[in-house]
This record gives C-alpha cells, structure tokens and sequence, in this order.
C-alpha cells in the first residue's frame, strides 16, 4: 500500500535535517581557506635596450665535448664489452704530461693505474664502478665512468656512446664531486661550494642535435649546511684549454 503524503513529507524532512546536520559537523573539514592577499605580478625591466645584442660568444669554453676515442673499436656494437679501465689508459697516454713525472698534477693516479688488473671499483685502482644508462634515447646503453685525479680529491667524470662501432667521449667534467645522479637524458653533478651553505649543482642533458651532453643547469643552490668548505668551484679540467631521480644500477664490464 502506498504511503500518504503526509509520511512522505515528514520522511523527506527528517532526510534534509539529518544532511544539514553532517554538512554542519563536517563545515570546517576540507573547506577552502583564504591564503592571504597575492602579490602583484611584475615584468621583467629590460636593461639597457640601446645596446646593439652580441653575435658570437665573448669566450670559447667548449661547451660541446665530442671525441673519437682513438685505439679503442666496439665490434659487437655494445658498449658493455669496452673496458672501462682501457679507456682510460688511453685518455692518460693521450695526456702524458698531467700523469707521468714528478711535477704532474695526477701523478699518483698514473702510478696508481697499475692497480687496476682485477678491474674498476676494486682495491687501489683509481677507476670508479662503471654505470650504464640510455642516455641518448637510441635503445642502447651509454657508459658513465668515473675516476679519481689524485693527488686531491677531484674526480673525472665521462659520458661515451657508441656510433659506427666506434667509442665516442661526449661528455667530459672535473671536479670536487658530492654526489652523482642519472635522470632521464641527464648527467647531473653535485659540488661542494666555497660558499657557506651552498652547493653546485650541474645538469648535462643529450642534445641530438649536437650529438653531445650539453652543459644546461648550472646553479647555486642552499643545502641548510653552516660548515664552510675550501674545496674549489667547478673548473675545466687542466688538460683541457679555458679558451651544465632514479640512480642507475651499477654493472661490471667484462674485462
């Protein structure tokens, strides 16, 4: 038997309090709250527009590293099968004076190279674990690789990728290293800062038109950490001329 409307009415009432009710204990849950008044948005001030804008560079940096590692052939294509510590032997021999001699400034890692028989990342050997990552977008692994510039504390960083069955370098870095991280297409490098609570931060990313990583990060950044360093900013590495996440897992070479 149908209801009256006289319970559907009293029914529909006790169903609108009781919501009022909820809505009334809940008010404050999840409600939007003023965050305060908003600053005014200002364009930037354009700096001397008489100046005529420059064409070319004021000074050649290298910001494009790319080399052909000479001496060294990938047959099979895949990077895995290059011996991290012959490549860099054959970066030392192509720069003899900054690790042979008393007065090189990397004297003890060409002494120390002899270590490295069992391979890198082992004992004395100067040549840090190798890490492999598609950094080029291509499918295919390139070799991050790492070794110590001693005497100090400095640490040489490289990119290679393979092209022709060719061992190509495509970035180059030393410095004070704190921390190392692959992101996506992107080498990126922490270093300690003369500054007092600051640190480097320095991002190298594939650029294909350039077939290299470009420098395209370069910042100063807070750490919240007092203690002052004296380790030096980023500099090129003497050898070269002054004319920018998921961590990959480490993997042996073969030897």
């Amino acid at each position: 038997m149908p209801r009256s409307r006289p319970t559907r009415t009293v029914a529909l009432s006790a169903l609108v309090a009781l919501l009022l009710a909820a809505a009334t204990a809940c008010g404050d849950a999840g409600g939007l709250q003023g965050a305060g008044p908003t600053e005014t948005a200002v364009s930037p001030d354009k700096l001397w527009p008489q100046l005529t804008p420059a064409s070319s560079p004021a000074y050649e940096i290298g910001e494009v590293n790319r080399a052909t590692v000479k001496g060294v052939t990938v047959p099979g294509g895949d990077i895995r099968d290059v011996d991290p510590v012959a490549v860099v032997r054959k970066e030392i021999a192509a720069n003899r004076d900054d690790y042979d001699g008393q007065d090189a400034p990397y004297r003890q890692t060409g002494r120390l190279m002899a270590e490295c028989a069992t391979g890198p990342g082992r004992g004395r050997c100067p040549v840090l674990q190798p890490y492999y990552r598609d950094l080029t977008g291509d499918g295919h692994p390139e070799l991050t690789l790492g070794f110590r510039l001693m005497p100090g504390k400095t640490i040489a960083v490289r990119v290679y990728t393979v092209e022709k069955r060719r061992l190509v370098q495509v970035m180059e870095w030393d410095d004070a290293i704190s921390g190392v991280e692959l992101a996506g297409r992107s080498v990126i490098l922490r270093s300690p800062s003369e500054v007092a609570g600051y640190e480097y931060r320095l991002q190298w990313t594939w650029a294909a038109d350039q077939k290299a990583m470009l420098l395209t990060h370069d910042e100063m950044l807070r750490t919240g950490h007092r203690k002052k360093t004296t380790h030096p900013s980023p500099s090129p590495s003497p050898s070269r001329s002054a004319s920018p996440s998921r961590s990959a897992s480490p993997s042996a070479s073969t030897p």
